[in-house]
């Protein structure tokens, strides 16, 4: 059977990712943080798919976690590698934590980087395979580094699919919208102004972009309202997509610090000339 990995796969985007390509006769291979999750997502596939699944419990915001995968990626020939692994930042870049942005830089850039390098030669050994990372319209935004990152991924996405081009191998960015899963809660964002009418569910995203990349699409953007509103922003001028961005709910804006200016230091006094005898 022709085997998959996906990193984030206990929850949301993956693990929607993990029940279509199981439904599409995909043995399984799951990378999550959480062993018990990771096993209990296991037993479930299992049990309602003919599919071998294997688990691998990794930190992919650390470089050994990345190892763990990257070897795995190496030694076991993959037909299908998901990048979906991410997490989301509630304050800006000026008052966030610099570990805790170096952390999300490596999950979002470097693990899809390394994991693709990994995976790609089996892959254009045998002439067959399909790279899908999971972006987000955020791309086209200009909101934080997680945009900045998800720029950079969508970019990744296309020159590899260019430089794939007759190897029988494809290479699919899913950029989805806002979508229903465990991300904004476990970044500790508000999203009660968001209408119902910009909210995915998982499945849809995951069925969509699998569908494309069957269909050798290299941006996949599941949702007719993000497809429109992607248009509109890519054909806008920077400065109104900006003036968007800081628009968008969710995120913690604050004010960077005003430096505060020492006193003013008076002069010495003057001495009066010393008067005449």
């Amino acid at each position: 059977m022709p085997a998959a990995l996906i990193t984030g796969a206990t929850a949301g985007i993956g693990r929607a990712f993990a029940e279509v390509l199981a439904e599409a006769g995909h043995d399984l291979t799951l990378v999550a943080r959480d062993a018990d999750r990771l096993r209990t997502v296991a037993a479930d596939l299992t049990g309602r798919h003919s599919c071998a699944v294997t688990v691998i419990a990794a930190d992919l915001s650390g470089r050994a976690g990345m190892a763990v995968v990257e070897r795995h990626c190496a030694d076991h020939p993959l037909s299908v590698l998901v990048n979906n692994a991410g997490s989301g930042m509630r304050e800006s870049f000026v008052h966030n934590d610099r570990q805790r942005e170096q952390e999300s830089l490596d999950l979002l850039v470097t693990a899809p980087l390394r994991l693709t390098h990994a995976a790609l030669p089996h892959m254009i050994e045998r002439r067959q395979g399909s790279i899908i990372n999971v972006g987000s319209v955020a791309a086209w935004l200009a909101s934080g580094t997680y945009s900045a990152a998800k720029a950079w991924l969508t970019v990744f996405t296309e020159s590899l699919a260019t430089d794939l081009a007759g190897t029988g191998v494809h290479a699919t960015v899913v950029a989805p919208g806002y979508t229903r899963t465990e991300f904004h809660a476990r970044a500790g964002m508000r999203l009660g102004g968001v209408p119902g009418w910009m909210w995915l569910d998982p499945m849809t995203v995951a069925r969509t972009g699998w569908a494309d990349v069957q269909a050798g699409r290299v941006v996949s953007i599941p949702g007719l309202q993000y497809r429109l509103l992607a248009t509109l922003v890519r054909t806008l001028p920077r400065p109104i997509v900006r003036s968007m961005s800081a628009a968008r709910p969710g995120v913690q804006r604050r004010r960077a610090p005003t430096p505060v200016s020492p006193p003013p230091v008076s002069p010495p006094p003057v001495s009066p000339p010393p008067a005449p005898n």
